[in-house]
């Protein structure tokens, strides 16, 4: 059995919805898991926080973000660490596509 995860095009993986929301997870395991986001323009994630250390990474379009209170603009290449219980909100500005890693606490 293979000890690591492979996927060919994260980019590949999601279809931007007309007006709506996508998500769809791509790798689990132990450690980590990896979701893809797919947003049309105006839609939005209210301000909420995760219990664990997240990774955004921007993969098409941009996006309005609000990490710890602070105005963010984020687009293709963008790439934002979060600690564990940070506040964050976002709200993307044209059809975007992003991927978010969860980090599982270590056991």
């Amino acid at each position: 059995m293979a000890n690591y995860g492979l996927v060919g095009s994260l980019r590949a993986e999601v279809e931007i919805p007309k007006g709506g929301i996508l998500s769809r997870t791509v790798y689990e395991d132990e450690r980590l898991a990896l979701t893809l986001f797919a947003f049309d323009a105006g839609q939005e994630l209210t301000e909420h926080a995760s219990s664990r250390a997240a990774i955004i990474e921007v993969l098409e379009g941009s996006a309005e973000l609000v990490l710890d209170g602070q105005k963010q603009t984020a687009g293709a290449g963008t790439w934002i660490a979060m600690p564990p219980g940070m506040r964050h909100a976002l709200r993307a500005s044209t059809p975007m596509v992003m991927a978010l890693t969860l980090l599982k606490p270590p056991v």
